[in-house]
């Protein structure tokens, strides 16, 4: 009997150490309690609605009150409500018929079952109170950047944990590239997503997303975090190249010296952090022909036509500065296409050789010709001056289609 009363007053003895390790407070702790011991106590007297519950949590003990009712000896229909005149009188002497009746309970002396039911109910509970917490803290937390430790690594993910030790998770798809982190490293990502699923919290973090770009930049560049350089839109190919459009309502202010800072400065710890990742940032403005004549630098253009409705730029320029425009692997062209939200075209200049691949539609599918000019790569010279490689990259090609596309191509010059 007494080792059954020191297991349920070590529960309430407990409720310091859960809030230490679990971030859970103690008056939290303590209505948990409460409700375990009433939901035990409705299970085993169908009511618990005429018991009274005092948690003492500086001297970790408990108090459990029955009311019931005093009725005549020969009226008793429910004992878990009511006591007869004779029983009740034992204790109260003057006590009458209709009069309440209280008398403190020992839950021990309800056996040892009814202790086990009540630390599986609370052990259930705090489970779910856990997972509550976790769930709004993180929730509260998406699009900000946090730190924690690598814990374990597999093959598409990476299971790392918080100073609270809850688990987070950095899938493969959300590290850079040239990421190579290995176990207790501390690692900063951004808070993604929180997915609850069964209402158990998994938190996903990422470092390609273009919202944890710009929280360094809120952190590294003072103005960008008072508000007087304001990101406008950020585009990335993580670990390779990003380009970020930035204005200012202050003319006193550059807002891309603001964010470089001198020699660079401000920009090389985000760079760092982003394995070398190579940054543009480029002035916006509302006029799309400039916006897409900064977006492609540093190529030099020799004139753009917008069409507005389809969305699509024709941009011309100089044989020799189509290379800059496309950039390796295509990453300028198709960043720059994602910034501004035009499909750009590059046509060149200066070449009565050259032909454009919507003239060979008789010879190739329409499909393949947009997948190309989706790259950057609108004319034949265009196609047969790329690495064939990066084309079936970049444009989502079978090998074997692009060669063919090459060979067709290359027979107009022979």
């Amino acid at each position: 009997m007494a080792r059954q009363k020191e297991e349920v007053i070590s529960m309430v003895d407990t409720f310091q150490e859960f809030k230490e390790l679990k971030n859970i407070d103690r008056s939290t702790m303590i209505s948990v309690l409460e409700d375990t011991f009433r939901s035990v106590l409705a299970k085993m007297f169908e009511t618990d609605e005429n018991f009274d519950i005092i948690i003492n949590p500086d001297k970790g003990d408990f108090e459990i009150w029955k009311n019931r009712t005093v009725v005549a000896d020969d009226a008793l229909e429910n004992e878990n409500l009511q006591v007869t005149l004779t029983e009740a009188r034992k204790t109260v002497d003057d006590i009458e018929v209709g009069e309440d009746f209280t008398e403190q309970v020992h839950f021990e002396n309800f056996g040892r079952r009814a202790i086990l039911n009540l630390r599986q109910t609370l052990a259930a509970k705090i489970l779910e109170l856990q997972k509550d917490i976790l769930y709004n803290k993180y929730k509260d937390l998406i699009g900000r950047i946090t730190t924690a430790e690598v814990y374990q690594i597999w093959k598409r993910e990476m299971l790392m944990v918080d100073e609270d030790g809850n688990e987070l998770s950095l899938p493969r798809q959300e590290q850079i590239p040239s990421d190579n982190f290995h176990k207790n490293d501390q690692v900063r990502a951004v808070v993604l997503r929180v997915d609850n699923t069964n209402n158990n919290p998994k938190i996903i973090l990422s470092r390609t997303a273009p919202i944890f770009l710009q929280r360094l930049m809120e952190r590294e560049i003072p103005e960008v975090m008072e508000g007087i350089v304001r990101i406008v839109k950020i585009v990335r190919i993580p670990g390779e190249r990003a380009k970020i459009a930035v204005e200012t309502s202050d003319d006193r202010i550059d807002p891309v010296g603001a964010c470089v800072g001198a020699k660079g400065g401000r920009i090389h710890s985000i760079v760092r952090e982003l394995r070398g990742e190579n940054l543009d940032i480029i002035p916006y403005t509302s006029n799309p022909q400039l916006f897409i004549q900064r977006a492609l630098a540093p190529a030099s253009i020799s004139n753009i036509i917008v069409h507005e409705e389809s969305k699509t730029a024709e941009v011309y320029m100089q044989s020799e500065e189509v290379s800059m425009a496309i950039g390796k692997n295509g990453a300028n062209i198709k960043l720059a296409s994602l910034l501004t939200g035009y499909a750009i075209d590059v046509y060149r200049e200066g070449g009565s050789d050259d032909i454009f691949l919507d003239d060979f539609s008789d010879a190739i599918d329409k499909w393949i010709i947009d997948a190309l000019k989706g790259i950057g790569l609108a004319t034949a010279r265009a196609v047969l001056d790329a690495d064939p490689k990066m084309v079936a990259e970049q444009a989502d090609l079978e090998d074997e289609t692009v060669e063919e596309v090459r060979s067709i191509l290359a027979k107009e010059y022979e």
